[in-house]
């Protein structure tokens, strides 16, 4: 096989179907195990994906099916694919930040570590477009400007989108639950607690003495009789 195959195990499934092709063929071209597409075979491997034709997608021809067919021994050749380039999945670009917004990020790192330290640096670094010896500075105040840093929400700063905020939020809050769940650690966050445990009681009123009001009366009147 000269290129690797977009979706072998559904062009597998799809030769298993359509094709008269020895395992070892179909295993070559695919590159998996003939073993594994022995299972396909049985119904054990694969069994809840749709089959992909190689010819269709332009992964193989007409003449290698018909010579591979013809011979058991053959091997097929795929060629490259016109929608390969397409179906490839894209890697994104590192995250440039402007020259002009770079002084910014101190405080859009001292926002993660102030308000959410369940963040990972790793994860800072990916969105903010940062290191994480400048993270790690910050967090220890040992960064060079320390004195002026703030923590300010770094959509408000422009280095992220809300969108990708909020999603390395819920992932590392996610993460941080489950991990506290294998340790037995309930949580103790206020938000968590019953309603009826975080809502003020309303202060009694208070009772009017009304024993200390005559008396005070009596009082009054005792000194005019005097």
């Amino acid at each position: 096989m000269s290129d690797q195959i977009l979706m072998p195990k559904a062009t597998a499934v799809w030769l298993v179907d359509n094709t008269s092709l020895t395992f070892e063929q179909i295993a070559a071209f695919c590159g998996l195990h003939p073993l594994e597409v022995r299972g396909i075979a049985d119904g054990e491997v694969a069994r809840d994906i749709r089959g992909a034709d190689p010819i269709a997608n332009g992964q193989l021809s007409r003449e290698e099916l018909d010579k591979a067919a013809a011979s058991p021994a053959y091997r097929m050749v795929a060629q490259k694919s016109r929608h390969a380039e397409l179906l490839k999945p894209v890697k994104k670009a590192p995250r440039y930040t402007p020259v002009s917004r770079r002084q910014d990020r101190p405080d859009a790192i001292k926002w993660f570590v102030t308000h959410h330290p369940e963040v990972t640096d790793a994860q800072i670094a990916k969105l903010l477009g940062t290191t994480k010896a400048t993270i790690e500075s910050v967090r220890d105040r040992t960064h060079w400007n320390s004195a002026n840093i703030k923590a300010v929400d770094p959509v408000t700063l422009g280095l992220t989108t809300q969108i990708d905020l909020d999603g390395v939020v819920r992932k590392a809050a996610d993460k941080k639950a489950k991990d506290d769940a294998k340790r037995g650690i309930v949580p103790t966050d206020e938000s968590l607690r019953p309603a009826a445990e975080t809502v003020v009681e309303d202060e009694p009123e208070h009772e009017t003495d009304d024993s200390n009001v005559f008396s005070n009366f009596g009082g009054a009147d005792a000194d005019d009789e005097d």
